[in-house]
């Protein structure tokens, strides 16, 4: 089972990407999704979670009204769109599933990874 993020590249402050998560081998239909981000030199840390159903979404407050998660019909593709970027945004981010259908914003939570797409907001 492989993740692979895309969509990452140069940008603008102040302008948007989206983010796609695909994967081969299953759907993860019953599986939660998540963004996660990692910028030079520091912690990987959470961005955006999605439910199996769709139906529940969590941010890190950082990204609140600008970044949107969301999936279609429950599976994969999942999106991460992202709007009024900051340089601040610049990092890899990463694509996970979990073994269970609820958001969760531990990443040692989140059992498969894909490799990530770099993110570069310029000022």
């Amino acid at each position: 089972v492989q993740l692979q993020a895309s969509g990452g590249g140069l940008v603008q402050a102040g302008g948007s990407l989206r983010l796609s998560c695909v994967a081969s081998g299953r759907t993860f239909s019953r599986n939660a999704m998540a963004w996660f981000r990692q910028a030079p030199g520091k912690e990987r840390e959470f961005v955006a979670a999605i439910s199996a159903s769709g139906g529940s979404t969590k941010y890190a407050d950082s990204v609140k009204g600008r970044f949107t998660i969301s999936r279609d019909s429950a599976a994969i593709p999942v999106y991460l769109q992202m709007n009024s970027l900051r340089p601040e945004d610049t990092a890899v981010y990463y694509c996970a599933a979990r073994d269970y259908p609820n958001t969760a914003v531990d990443a040692t939570l989140y059992d498969a990874w894909g490799k990530g797409t770099l993110v570069t907001v310029s000022s």
